[in-house]
């Protein structure tokens, strides 16, 4: 796991289209905003958990 610091404002970038914002510290809570294309789900850990997963690829044999 890579493990960054951020203060407010700042931002990481996964790729290039998705990018986290770090929009507030309070309380010891973090909030994070996060802007990527529709087709991606961005789901909170708690929740990634509970919905089913799309079937892995099946893998292909390529003839030589």
């Amino acid at each position: 796991m890579l493990v960054l610091s951020r203060k407010p404002g700042e931002t990481i970038r996964l790729g290039d289209d998705i990018v986290i914002t770090v929009v507030q510290l309070k309380n010891g809570r973090v909030s994070i905003g996060v802007e990527a294309p529709t087709d991606v789900k961005v789901l909170r850990g708690e929740l990634a958990g509970t919905l089913p997963l799309p079937p892995a690829p099946t893998p292909t044999r390529q003839s030589a």
